[in-house]
């Protein structure tokens, strides 16, 4: 597991300097939980908006990762209206399995390209978004603007949709 958490950190990276994205990046104690989080983001003095990626099976196979903001919810008839099929969170063992990620600490990039990504497009408009790289020790940030280009440019499909619309 510590070789794929690896490698995703390291696709991130790769990510970002070859669109030549300007971020931060911070090392601190593994984050796999909001309280832990929220004690690091106050420590360090992080002003930007926590990201939350969660990793859903689709009903009858497949899996999709919806990414938002970390106040939001989940709303399951606004992702089945826009994938087409009922999906559930997936289980920690079949997650990490599926994408190498540790729960708590799921990254939006660097996934297999079967992965359908329904971002909120909220996130494009923020000044500055942390997000976990693979590694739960480390916390990347980027605007929103760059969210977009990197969205862009994997291999995944990338579904937009905005809070309320289906």
């Amino acid at each position: 597991m510590i070789n794929r958490t690896q490698e995703i950190y390291q696709t991130n990276r790769a990510i970002l300097h070859h669109l030549s994205i300007s971020y931060q990046q911070w090392q601190h104690e593994p984050i796999l939980d909001f309280a832990t989080d929220e004690l690091v983001a106050l420590r360090l003095g992080w002003t930007g908006t926590h990201s939350k990626s969660l990793f859903l099976k689709k009903k009858g196979g497949g899996f999709a990762l919806f990414l938002t903001d970390k106040d939001s919810r989940l709303d399951k008839l606004q992702i089945k209206q826009l994938l087409g099929k009922r999906t559930s969170i997936c289980s920690n063992d079949e997650m990490m399995a599926e994408i190498g990620c540790l729960p708590g600490a799921v990254c939006p990039f660097g996934l297999p390209i079967d992965v359908t990504i329904v971002v909120d497009s909220d996130l494009f408009a923020l000044e500055e978004i942390l997000y976990t790289p693979g590694l739960p020790e480390w916390t990347f940030s980027i605007s929103g603007v760059d969210l977009r280009l990197i969205l862009s440019t994997i291999p995944n499909q990338v579904i937009e949709t905005k809070k309320g619309e289906a």
